[in-house]
């Protein structure tokens, strides 16, 4: 290759190229292989001299030469060259991707992000939250959804049953009211509330403080009733030793009970619930909160604002009905490896999961809308991808959505103005120039997700609002951001046409290169509506619309 094209690459490199040289060197290596195999040489010589310029010095005790004055310079080149290969892996990726992959459409550029060894996730807690059944929270509590990961401190509830995993394999079914200590994976402090304890071999030590005694299993299920004025405890299978008090060193077997504060009885703790007979109590729940929200949802069909309602209970082999159309023209497909997993109502409801990079839904919605307001229920196992799709128009042509949450767990709605601009800008998160596909803004919210709340349902509502010039982003009913459209990125007419949910593909690309951003969770239900919704409106959907123990 020419000096010309030499130059290029190592502007590239040290981040010097100019906009309009970068697109030379992008059409290089979109047409010639003899270009991609010259740029991937640049590539591995800066790594081979950062390898070198890394490697340790010698440990021998010999005197080490001193370098000439006019050796120098070379060193220099090497520090330099070892900066540039830091650099490289900016705009590195750019190779591989051409030359391994092929080439993309001319209308985005994708650059893949350095190599980097990313920090390990962190959460904080001893426990979760299984189940919750009629959970009525106190008013000095924060109350907890099903899979939260509960952290030291106060657990308090005035009604209802709680079933608790604790991190060593302990289980504990807990009675309202309640008010429990959690201290560690092994220990928690009772002060309130009628439980039983099953404790598998893995966890034996587990132990249950109340009053002045403390409970120390020895692989067995037990079951205690504390209140202020008195704490009881039955083995129900195995045994428990006591330490503390008068009762120091008590050991007690199946059947034995034994008062551990307040005046001494006999009584059994009868008809403690058992985890067979919470399960069925949590189904029976379930399936009536699913039978109100079916209800519910018929009268949503009626709304004369709703564009599309693609609900999973409307499943037909591997067709999703639209409940906002009665031909059937606008309905969903299932394409892919799409999974039919249970829904937010469990086993009486039903769900879509996408965490196969083909799984979509595909559809087709015609016609000139006003507004958009986008809602849906969503579980999310983990945010593998840059970008996670729940709704993207194919093409993002003028007038058309992508709503998609971002790898960072922040919530990303935009819709597309002016497909015909070329738009660069300085991208703070990548700290480079990039190209955009065109004139439009991507409204970003703050993280509403991290991994402790993987497993668990959202409730996520985007509305874009021509009219009144606002933006509004909500999660579980709650507004999360508000954010004026400027006149430059407002655009009155909006469009859908072929789109995806859970799903990117755009078929018009040229080649079967495509960005990947599945969704690696379950959409349980997808609603748009020609309008903006009332934040009353928002609230409304998400309170008909949460399962149990939200």
């Amino acid at each position: 290759m020419d000096s010309a094209f030499q130059k290029l690459i190592y502007q590239a490199i040290d981040q010097t190229i100019s906009s309009e040289d970068f697109d030379r060197l992008q059409d290089l290596l979109e047409t010639s292989e003899d270009a991609r195999l010259a740029y991937l040489k640049a590539v591995n010589a800066c790594e081979s001299l950062h390898d070198i310029a890394a490697a340790p010095l010698p440990t021998s005790r010999e005197p080490t030469a001193t370098l000439p004055l006019n050796r120098w310079p070379s060193v220099f080149a090497v520090r330099s060259l070892m900066i540039a290969a830091t650099a490289l892996f900016v705009v590195g990726g750019l190779a591989f991707w051409l030359g391994r992959q092929g080439l993309t459409s001319s209308r985005t550029v994708e650059v893949v992000e350095p190599a980097s060894v990313a920090p390990e996730s962190q959460i904080a807690g001893h426990a979760t939250l299984r189940r919750a059944v009629d959970l009525k929270w106190t008013d000095a509590s924060m109350p907890a959804k099903v899979g939260d990961v509960l952290p030291n401190g106060r657990f308090q509830f005035e009604s209802g049953v709680a079933e608790i995993d604790f991190f060593c394999g302990a289980t504990l079914i807990v009675e309202g009211p309640a008010n429990l200590d959690i201290e560690s994976d092994w220990t928690v402090r009772v002060n309130q509330g009628r439980l039983r304890a099953t404790v598998p071999p893995a966890a034996r030590g587990f132990s249950v403080k109340t009053a002045e005694s403390e409970v120390i299993d020895l692989g067995t299920e037990f079951t205690m009733d504390v209140s202020a004025d008195t704490a009881r405890v039955e083995v129900v299978d195995g045994e428990i030793m006591l330490r503390g008090g008068g009762l120091d060193g008590q050991h007690l077997h199946t059947g034995e009970r034994q008062t551990l504060h307040g005046s001494p009885s006999s009584q059994g703790i009868e008809d403690m619930i058992t985890a067979t007979d919470l399960h069925r109590r949590d189904e029976s729940a379930m399936t009536q909160r699913f039978q109100n929200w079916q209800e519910s949802m018929r009268s949503l069909q009626d709304d004369e604002r709703l564009i599309a309602h693609f609900a999973t209970s409307e499943l037909d082999g591997r067709a999703i009905r639209n409940g906002a159309t009665a031909d059937g023209t606008e309905d969903g497909l299932l394409v892919g490896p799409i999974e039919v997993v249970d829904g937010r109502f469990g086993t009486a409801s039903q769900a879509i999961n996408f965490d196969r990079p083909g799984s979509r839904v595909r559809t087709r919605i015609d016609g000139d809308f006003q507004a958009f307001t986008f809602a849906c229920w969503v579980k999310i196992d983990n945010l593998d991808q840059r970008y996670n799709a729940l709704f993207m128009g194919d093409g993002y042509e003028n007038g058309e959505p992508h709503w998609q949450i971002r790898d960072d767990g922040r919530l990303m709605f935009s819709v597309m103005v002016d497909d015909s601009q070329s738009v660069s800008f300085y991208n703070e998160r990548d700290q480079r120039v990039v190209k955009d596909a065109g004139l439009h803004r991507v409204y970003i919210t703050e993280p509403f997700w991290e991994i402790a709340n993987s497993g668990q349902w959202f409730h996520l509502v985007a509305v874009y609002d021509p009219a009144s010039k606002r933006v509004q982003q909500f999660v579980n009913g709650t507004r999360i951001s508000n954010e004026a459209i400027e006149p430059k990125y407002r655009i009155d007419t909006l469009r859908i046409g072929p789109a995806e949910i859970g799903n990117w593909g755009q078929p018009f690309r040229e080649t079967p290169w495509f960005a990947v951003r599945n969704l690696d969770g379950s959409i349980d239900e997808l609603t748009i509506y020609n309008a903006a919704l009332t934040t009353v409106e928002i609230q409304s959907l998400y309170e008909s619309g949460k399962p149990l123990g939200y």
